[in-house]
This record gives C-alpha cells, sequence and structure tokens, in this order.
C-alpha cells in the first residue's frame, strides 16, 4: 500500500511542478504546455496537485473549464484512490 501513496505524491508533485512550468513559460511567452495535457494530467490521478498549483501560481483560475474541472477531479481522484487503497490489499 506504500507504493499506492507514493506514486500517487510523486505525480502530483510532477502535476503542480507541470502547472508552475506553463505559468513560467507564459511569463516568459514561449511555448507553453497544452491544456489538453494539464487537464489530463489533472484527471489521471494529479488533481491535488493540479488544484494547489492553481491556487499558489495563481495559474488558469480565470478559465472556466479549469475551474470547474479540477474540482471535479479531485472528488474523482479521491474516490479512486480511496478504492486502491482499502480494496486492494
Amino acid at each position: 500500500m506504500k507504493n499506492i501513496v507514493t506514486v500517487f505524491l510523486i505525480w502530483n508533485i510532477f502535476v503542480f511542478a507541470l502547472f508552475g512550468f506553463d505559468k513560467y513559460r507564459a511569463k516568459k511567452q514561449k511555448r507553453r504546455v497544452s491544456e489538453k495535457n494539464l487537464i489530463l494530467a489533472s484527471l489521471f490521478q494529479g488533481a491535488t496537485g493540479g488544484i494547489f498549483a492553481m491556487v499558489i501560481f495563481n495559474h488558469k483560475t480565470a478559465k472556466p473549464k479549469f475551474r470547474i474541472l479540477i474540482p471535479v477531479f479531485v472528488i474523482e481522484n479521491t474516490i479512486i484512490f480511496y478504492y486502491l487503497y482499502n480494496y486492494l490489499n
């Protein structure tokens, strides 16, 4: 079970960094990470990192699809994580 928690933490740190990298690239007016990739990374168990990044970096907070989808993904990710953690012993 420690493996599930470790993978979850590492992936969320990666997604957090991905949002941060995109914000950095936006400020430098360079090529950015696509919104599709940010959303997909959040969908696949990275929403916690995504929502923290949105708040800390103030990034993508004006975009309705991010304001709606990322919190929905947090709920979805929590349900999946709960199932994996509790029922796959």
